[in-house]
């Protein structure tokens, strides 16, 4: 078995770190408890085969002052973009590893709800339930907006996994504290494997299933991946 708790979403943004001396208990004690209560309204339910999936994905500007969001709608029997947005907000939160979607999400949340075409999922750039308190961005995103989310990351929170076999579409459970919490996926041939987790509204075969079909050749599924590199165009753009 594999274990890692290596960062995943945590990415310290450049320029000003967002790290504080001494940390404010009071604030972390409070993120807790609303951490509990979204993962407590978390649905896990049969995931149909999605026509449309939305990736998003978010960065922080040069100065480390600013959120920027992408959201990217992908047709998947078409296999292209067919819409996207974006959205910028002030950095409002502290930087604290395993809190980071009281930073993030509400960037992501108005990319988001500017997409006007109808989705089926949400695919978004870290955890679900594959987080320390069941409630990484993929589920705070998703039970806020209360629709069918998971998550997709290249490293994993926590948890213990065997290595699947080197064929695309292998898989085995990520389990953390005896309770499978996602899974290592095989994406493409001999390629390192992601890790998918529920978020809200969809099941662990739902997921794996959904990042298969939204497979363009890459590591990552094109609904993300795409969500990625229009975050990386915008930062480039967004006033050094």
């Amino acid at each position: 078995m594999k274990r890692s708790t290596g960062p995943g979403r945590c990415r310290p943004p450049p320029g000003r770190s967002g790290r504080r001396a001494q940390l404010d208990q009071g604030l972390l004690a409070r993120w807790r408890v609303r951490q509990a209560r979204i993962a407590s309204r978390v649905r896990i339910e049969p995931s149909a085969p999605p026509l449309r999936v939305l990736g998003a994905d978010c960065a922080y500007s040069a100065d480390g002052q600013r959120i920027i969001a992408a959201a990217v709608l992908w047709d998947v029997a078409l296999g292209r973009v067919v819409e996207t947005a974006s959205a910028v907000l002030p950095v409002q939160a502290p930087y604290i590893p395993g809190f980071l979607s009281f930073r993030e999400a509400p960037a992501v949340i108005k990319a988001v709800r500017k997409i006007r075409t109808a989705w089926d999922c949400l695919l978004l750039d870290g955890h679900g339930l594959a987080h320390p308190r069941r409630c990484g961005i993929a589920t705070f995103v998703g039970v806020l907006l209360d629709r069918p989310a998971a998550g997709i990351a290249k490293s994993v929170l926590v948890g213990r996994h065997d290595e699947p076999g080197a064929a695309r579409g292998s898989h085995s459970p990520l389990v953390h504290r005896g309770e499978v919490v996602g899974a290592a996926l095989r994406t493409r041939d001999g390629v390192s494997c992601v890790f998918v987790s529920v978020g809200h509204r969809m099941d662990l075969a739902g997921v794996v299933a959904t990042a298969l079909a939204c497979g363009g050749g890459y590591r990552l599924p094109e609904p993300t991946r795409q969500a990625d590199r229009l975050v990386a165009a915008l930062r480039s753009g967004s006033g050094r």
